[in-house]
């Protein structure tokens, strides 16, 4: 089948999670990624755990359908061969912290020279301008600092950093979008651009209603548990063996969920006959409902309000998520075989295409898997050309 961004290719100078998320991403649309390393030590994230042979998971779960070459751009002949590289290629992403790569003679400026069409991405804590620019960060900081830590967490409790690393995930991703959004404009216009994503900006971005409520009212969000702030109710309740996630988010939504509890008389009683109301009450609404849900299991209250059409759903832990029949069917649950690691689960592709489907095709590269390979085919070398240069530690 052919794919999305089949023809494009990739060099993919990022490590550990911001940067290698975004070239992920584009990798299972098809493109060829390019994964260039530095010699003996790659990326950072081949020495996190957990491992498998000796091969980091978190890295394999990363940097599936990406090839690998090693390169020590502190060369000059590597750099030479990088250069090269960038006059057949359509994307550079980097996430190194701004001022490195023009540091080696090989920023954005540098390499229109040799390429005007090519996109450069670059991902950092803070972007390339701005007071902070040359802070570092890793994903604790931002989370930090971004705002969404003081609105996490029990309520009144201490702010609390979010479980998966959200601050690069969502860099990540919006990482991905401007270089889709800047090779349509070159499609367009045959211009290339710099594509400038913060880490900061990403988690401003996604404060959602945070924004919104503190402009308009004037209070500071504080945390507020597991509840929606705005939506009433919306939130888990307590049932005889666990708990349940009940999102009534409408009005027509609580009526059902009051003729599924037998409790028709708080669809006209004043304190919640609409959402403000009920989100009013909320600390009355929540102890009446919990009094009900108390009385069966999770699994029993899924299926009836399942029938009755109001949102819900258990509360699952990992290991129920990689059994969850839909997950599976929706194919989000994939198995590669590694040359080293071997059989290895990891999430598979949430974007579904009629057309042009994304895959997990082949495994995480192991480091310099494919350097005389990627050698030989897109620069044109020879086999004593490679080897000159594998003498003189070039890779």
């Amino acid at each position: 089948m052919k794919q999305a961004l089949e023809g494009i290719k990739v060099l993919d100078l990022t490590r550990v999670l911001a940067g290698p998320y975004a070239t992920m991403v584009m990798a299972d649309m098809g493109a060829d990624v390019i994964k260039i390393e530095a010699p003996e030590v790659g990326d950072d994230s081949r020495a996190f755990g957990p491992y498998i042979a000796n091969e980091s998971a978190y890295f394999m779960s990363l940097n599936r359908n990406k090839r690998s070459i090693t390169l020590n751009l502190k060369k000059p002949k590597a750099k030479e061969l990088f250069l090269e590289m960038v006059k057949k290629a359509d994307v550079v992403v980097e996430n190194y912290r701004p001022g490195t790569m023009e540091k080696l003679g090989l920023g954005y400026e540098e390499l229109k020279k040799v390429n005007p069409g090519i996109i450069y991405a670059a991902s950092s804590g803070f972007g390339h301008s701005g007071p902070y620019s040359k802070r570092a960060a890793y994903d604790a900081v931002v989370q930090a600092m971004g705002g969404i830590m003081s609105i996490t967490g029990a309520k009144g409790g201490k702010p609390t950093r979010v479980g998966p690393s959200v601050g690069d995930i969502t860099a990540g991703l919006f990482t991905a979008i401007g270089v889709l959004a800047a090779l349509n404009y070159r499609n367009n216009t045959g211009r290339g651009q710099k594509v400038d994503v913060a880490m900061l900006d990403c988690q401003v971005a996604i404060l959602e209603n945070a924004i919104a409520r503190y402009v308009v009212t004037g209070e500071v969000p504080k945390p507020a548990g597991n509840r929606h702030t705005s939506i009433t109710p919306f939130e888990p309740f307590e049932t005889s063996d666990g708990e349940i996630m009940i999102a009534a988010g409408n009005d027509a939504l609580f009526v059902k969920l009051c003729e599924l509890l037998g409790t028709e008389e708080w669809i006209q009683d004043e304190r919640f006959k609409s959402n403000p109301q009920r989100t009013k009450h909320v600390e009355e609404l929540t102890p009446l409902i919990t009094e009900i849900t108390k009385t069966k299991t999770t699994k029993e209250w899924q299926e009836l309000l399942d029938k009755a059409g109001v949102p819900n759903g258990p509360i699952n832990t990992i290991d129920k998520v990689l059994e969850d029949p839909q997950v599976l069917a929706r194919e989000m649950i994939v198995e590669v075989e590694h040359p080293v690691a071997g059989h290895l689960k990891m999430a598979g592709v949430p974007i579904k295409m009629s057309e042009t489907q994304g895959s997990v095709r082949k495994p995480a590269p192991v480091l310099g898997q494919h350097t005389e390979e990627i050698l030989e085919d897109l620069l044109g070398l020879g086999k004593e050309e490679i080897e000159e240069l594998k003498k003189a530690q070039i890779f």
